[in-house]
């Protein structure tokens, strides 16, 4: 199987029965290594899925025509699962519009996040960057101009925060406030000498990553999917039971 950018993915992962339709939204173009990331939870994905078909496009949707890549790769038996971890632009209104301007009979899942088990991948990564008690968190996200995103990003800081009981700020690549940086130095103002270590809210490496890398903390762990790494097994569930939202109420109903 292969998706619509050539990525090449197991055969044996296909069989009959109802599509799942992936649609990655970037930000400008994904590295090579964002897409191996990417192209590596679809294939756990379609392991994991039970015989359902389950194909694979990217999308940039801050400058290509969002309509006509979703005519691509959807078609009224799809369930168009966004890899997002927020509700961005991007899913809200892209999609969406994107959707209704081909007439498609796709549906369309929510974004990814909140979720606990996105939380508790969270976790395991600062675990593994070797957090301290003394350390101080930041939570790095990409950042929206839709405040609805802005806002599921404070309540994955504040779940994060419960789980691992210690505050835990927000700082965002772009588009949003606090940027990164800035919340960088305000925690070193505020508590000058301590070890600041960032949790990116990111699905892989790539330009957002590298971007949380030069920022200036003391220690940043790795994104949920690991360079080089296999998906978590919680994301792995988290892109299923979106899609099985959608889908069971296209079953309910039709």
């Amino acid at each position: 199987m292969a998706g619509s950018n050539g990525i090449d993915l197991p055969t044996e992962f296909v069989a009959d029965g109802p599509a799942v339709r992936l649609v990655a939204v970037t930000h400008g173009e994904p590295s090579a290594a964002n897409r191996a990331a990417v192209a590596r939870l679809v294939e756990q994905v379609a392991e994991a899925s039970d015989g359902r078909e389950v194909t694979i496009s990217f999308v940039d949707a801050s400058t290509a025509d969002v309509a006509s890549a979703v005519a691509d790769a959807a078609d009224a038996e799809s369930v168009i699962v966004p890899l997002t971890l927020s509700a961005g632009y991007h899913v809200r209104t892209g999609l969406s519009f994107g959707l209704e301007r081909i007439g498609a009979a796709a549906r369309l899942a929510g974004e990814l996040g909140p979720d606990d088990r996105l939380v508790g991948i969270l976790a395991e990564r600062l675990a593994e960057a070797g957090l301290d008690p003394r350390d101080q968190v930041l939570l790095a996200a990409a950042g929206s101009n839709d405040p609805r995103a802005v806002r599921e990003c404070f309540e994955t800081a504040r779940r994060l925060g419960h789980r691992l009981g210690r505050a835990v700020t927000v700082g965002f690549i772009a588009a949003a406030i606090p940027r990164l940086p800035d919340a960088i130095e305000m925690i070193r103002e505020v508590h000058p000498g301590t070890r600041i270590v960032v949790a990116p809210y990111l699905l892989a490496p790539g330009a957002f990553y590298d971007s949380v890398l030069a920022a200036g903390a003391d220690v940043v762990a790795s994104p949920l999917i690991a360079h080089g790494g296999s998906a978590p097994r919680g994301l792995v569930d988290v892109v299923l039971d979106r899609y099985e939202g959608v889908a069971s109420d296209r079953l309910r109903f039709a």
